[in-house]
């Protein structure tokens, strides 16, 4: 079962008939709803990461070498705590039903 947002890639015609061909299940996801996903932040902080460095990857083996690097550099604290943070998350949608929330 996959989870995505309703980002104009996701929904896109040609994305959904590839899901559909290789039996992919989405989840239903409201519209405009506030991105519960988790992955997000961590794709933030890699993304914040490669762009403070001084010498940003100029080919696509730099870039996957860098990620590589970033993902291990990760504290496990970190994801452990965005993982705890989900109930409180979804408290917090649900009480804005569905709403923007600080998150």
């Amino acid at each position: 079962l996959l989870m995505q947002d309703n980002a104009r890639p996701h929904v896109a015609g040609v994305c959904q008939q590839f899901l559909q061909e290789e039996g992919i299940d989405a989840m239903d996801w409201p519209a405009r709803s506030p991105d519960l996903n988790p992955i997000e932040h961590i794709w933030d902080i890699m993304s914040r990461s490669i762009h403070q460095r001084h010498v940003a990857p100029q080919t696509v083996q730099e870039l996957a070498d860098a990620l590589f690097q970033v993902w291990e550099e990760i504290p496990q604290e970190t994801i452990r705590h965005l993982i705890r943070s989900m109930p409180r998350r979804c408290r917090e949608v649900i009480q804005a039903c569905g709403g923007h929330t600080h998150y």
